[in-house]
């Protein structure tokens, strides 16, 4: 089968525009989520009032003053005036992460790609609900289909995501768009692969876009109990994986791609290679709309199957990047299947070796491109040998007895990593990255 390995990198988050920025940050303990007050009175009347927005530049009024504030998001550096017409955010993000991912693995602005051979896929989980709302009640008020903009439709499809990508670039292989909630990154990546490895392609850019800060958003979540409620004064503190006063998750937004290319195409062009994608595995849960089975047998599926497909045993993995969002039943279930694959007859032996972190304590969750985030940074945790902390993890109840890394990164060497991604519906994916020797 031919080999997928990782050659580059790219982000926008709540940490930052960059992926490396986004990283430092991380490691630093920084938090990117803040108050949602500013945006309007509709926001102020939501009970949950805090997110992971990609910071803009505050109060700058020339281009000066702009250029001073580093790591914010400035549309124009980063998409055409015409793709700022055609394009919903989701899709802007989408664009500045695949560009810095393709300059990353040293195909400065595309060059160097052979385009039948070279495929995109990028997915969302939401994607652009600010354009439905608003052009929807235009309509309604007006009745005049004059009302509905040229490009309402391509800018609300999300496989325009992926389909902007392409066109920018030139690229004729494969073009595919996941929509599977807050799997979508990861199912993304490992299909992705797929392409590569059934000789479709020879190099994929893969991840998840989003942007769906808005009422209706945060008010749906929070109207099905999902939302952090109780820190709305203290943005930084209302995400908190596995700990014991996680009550909810925090909604994000932002963007992350790699490039993803057959291990003899990257070796050949000398290429660096920051790890390999060896499994890939999908479960479904089957059992409700929003909550997973209590006993998290559906994550323990999708890991298991990742592990088998990359014909690693459970005791060789040194890191899970757990999709832990802070719900209780989430984290708990999540929690359940990480020991039971760790300690089974195959893993560890102590659940104090077991390293397990979410970085959604500093990010929120990024919903279609949490998988693809969270994937790069395992992927950063091999090539650097750190594990990113989980931040505000003050306590926790006795069954979260392995070693969270709570509040602070710390060294080691990570040899196999697996992050994972979990969606409504009960959609699970598992993606099992190694070092490349």
């Amino acid at each position: 089968m031919r080999r997928v390995v990782v050659t580059g990198l790219g982000a926008v988050t709540p940490l930052g525009v960059g992926i490396r920025r986004t990283w430092k940050r991380l490691l630093n303990g920084d938090c990117g989520i803040v108050s949602t007050r500013h945006l309007g009175p509709e926001f102020v009347a939501l009970p949950s009032q805090v997110a992971g927005l990609v910071p803009v530049p505050v109060g700058a009024t020339t281009s000066q003053n702009a250029a001073d504030e580093k790591g914010v998001w400035r549309a124009q550096d980063h998409v055409s005036s015409t793709e700022l017409r055609q394009t919903a955010r989701f899709a802007q993000y989408g664009l500045a992460a695949a560009a810095e991912a393709l300059d990353d693995a040293g195909f400065d602005d595309g060059k160097g790609l052979d385009p039948e051979m070279t495929g995109v896929c990028l997915g969302s989980g939401i994607g652009n609900l600010e354009e439905l709302y608003t052009t929807s009640v235009a309509y309604h008020q007006a009745k005049n289909y004059h009302k509905i903009h040229p490009l309402f439709v391509p800018r609300l499809l999300i496989n325009l995501g992926a389909g902007h990508i392409s066109m920018r670039y030139g690229l004729r292989g494969p073009n595919h768009a996941v929509t599977t909630a807050c799997t979508t990154g990861a199912h993304s990546l490992g299909d992705a692969s797929r392409f590569i490895q059934s000789g479709e392609a020879d190099i994929m850019i893969a991840g998840g876009a989003e942007s769906c800060i808005h009422p209706l958003a945060i008010g749906g979540f929070a109207r099905s109990r999902s939302l952090a409620t109780q820190f709305n004064d203290e943005p930084h503190l209302a995400s908190r994986p596995f700990d014991r006063d996680r009550a909810g998750f925090v909604i994000s937004e932002g963007a992350a791609c790699v490039v993803l290319e057959e291990l003899e195409h990257a070796k050949e062009r000398g290429a660096r290679i920051y790890a390999e994608l060896l499994g890939y595995g999908n479960s479904a849960d089957a059992y409700h709309l929003t909550a997973p089975r209590e006993d998290g047998s559906g994550a323990f599926l999708a890991m298991k199957k990742a592990l088998k497909l990359a014909q690693i045993p459970p005791s060789s993995v040194d890191y899970i990047n757990a999709h832990a969002t802070s719900t209780a039943l989430g984290d708990a279930a999540e929690n359940q299947a990480i020991k039971a694959l760790m300690l089974g007859p195959h893993g560890r032996k102590q659940t104090s070796h077991v390293n397990v972190s979410s970085t959604k304590g500093a990010l929120g969750h990024l919903l279609g491109a949490a998988g693809a985030i969270e994937a790069i940074f395992s992927i950063l945790a091999i090539h650097e040998n750190v594990l990113p902390p989980t931040l505000n993890l003050r306590s926790v109840t006795d069954e979260f007895d392995c070693n969270y890394v709570a509040n602070t990164a710390q060294q080691a060497h990570v040899h196999v990593a697996i992050s994972n991604s979990f969606g409504f519906g009960g959609t699970n994916a598992s993606l099992c990255f190694r070092k490349c020797e």
